[in-house]
């Protein structure tokens, strides 16, 4: 449970259009094809509330655009770029390959006014935490950084995994005017694809169009199958739901397991990991799990105020998680 790689099926129907689409022997379109950024469009505009008006690219997943956005965007070292305080790692590391700075902050409005920040990072569902900003907390993100000329970065490849929490997109919060705004979109996780490698950003159309200038000549290309397989994936929202309750289930199964075991879940209120503690150095759980035959990841991977914290992933069969609960019950 230290890694959150998906172990559920491929849904069908996407492995259908990936197959169908694999006598492909030309140049993928950097763009997408104009069936997948309708699809794109749609799906935006249906589950984020988007306005019409927006910009759409397919990537090759999220994780490359994460590490390479600070260079698309020219950043050097001169410049900053604030991240939250806990935080998918990759962050800071586009921003290390650049020599800009990092800030963390989970509160960009109040504690970056003498910062030459260039870009923010915000993640909700948070990665590792679950923790869900709302639309107010977006709106005012949103107007701090518009009026210092900060591009917003919003990670929201989790968005389909509300529990005590609905999330929100920051697209819907922005209404008709994404200007400065890009939305990060992974289809790993909602749809089983980190083995295709496929997901998109959504946002400012010219922010959206320059970045598609960069990427046309350095290679960042969509294969023409996974761009199909895309297609089906955004179009079928029944096998969406079908994930979104095994989910749930191993969420329930290990939430009791953790607490009654002694540990406290905090936050996690939406997302796919469980953000626990037992108030001591997240590496001395992490042994005493690891003692009892459960891998965790330690919190401070994902920064410094994670220390006190472990990560459990909830991407593991319902078999291992049965038997995780298990191990856990008589520890």
């Amino acid at each position: 449970m230290s890694i959150g790689t998906p172990v559920d099926p491929v849904p069908l129907v996407v492995q259908a259009a990936l197959a169908a689409a694999s006598d492909a022997p030309g140049y993928p379109q950097t763009a997408g094809t104009p069936a997948l950024r309708e699809a794109i469009t749609d799906w935006v505009t249906r589950t984020c509330g988007a306005r019409p008006g927006f910009g759409v690219l397919p990537t090759i997943g999220s994780k490359e655009f994460v590490a390479w956005l600070p260079t698309l965007l020219g950043l050097g070292s001169d410049d900053a770029v604030a991240i939250p305080t806990v935080c998918y790692p990759t962050y800071e590391v586009g921003v290390r390959l650049v020599g800009a700075t990092v800030v963390r902050t989970d509160d960009p409005a109040r504690n970056l006014d003498d910062t030459p920040v260039k870009l923010l990072w915000i993640n909700s569902p948070g990665n590792p935490n679950g923790r869900v900003r709302s639309a107010d907390d977006l709106r005012e993100v949103v107007a701090w950084a518009r009026s210092r000329g900060v591009v917003v970065a919003s990670d929201e490849c989790y968005l389909s995994l509300g529990w005590e929490d609905q999330p929100t997109s920051i697209l819907g919060a922005c209404e008709d005017d994404t200007s400065g705004v890009i939305a990060v979109h992974s289809l790993s996780k909602r749809t089983n694809l980190a083995g295709y490698r496929a997901g998109f950003v959504a946002g400012d159309p010219v922010l959206v169009a320059d970045l598609l200038a960069l990427r046309k000549h350095i290679g960042m290309i969509v294969p023409t199958p996974v761009q199909a397989a895309m297609i089906a994936a955004l179009g079928d929202e029944a096998h969406v739901r079908e994930q979104r309750d095994r989910y749930a289930h191993r969420r329930n199964v290990m939430r009791v397991a953790l607490t009654g075991a002694g540990l406290r879940i905090e936050e996690s209120r939406a997302g796919l990991y469980l953000w626990a503690t037992r108030d001591e150095d997240g590496w001395a759980t992490v042994d005493w799990l690891a003692g009892h035959g459960i891998l965790v990841a330690p919190g401070d991977f994902y920064g410094p105020a994670g220390k006190q914290h472990i990560r459990v992933a909830l991407t593991a069969t319902d078999e291992r998680i049965e038997a995780a609960a298990e191990r856990l019950s008589i520890a």
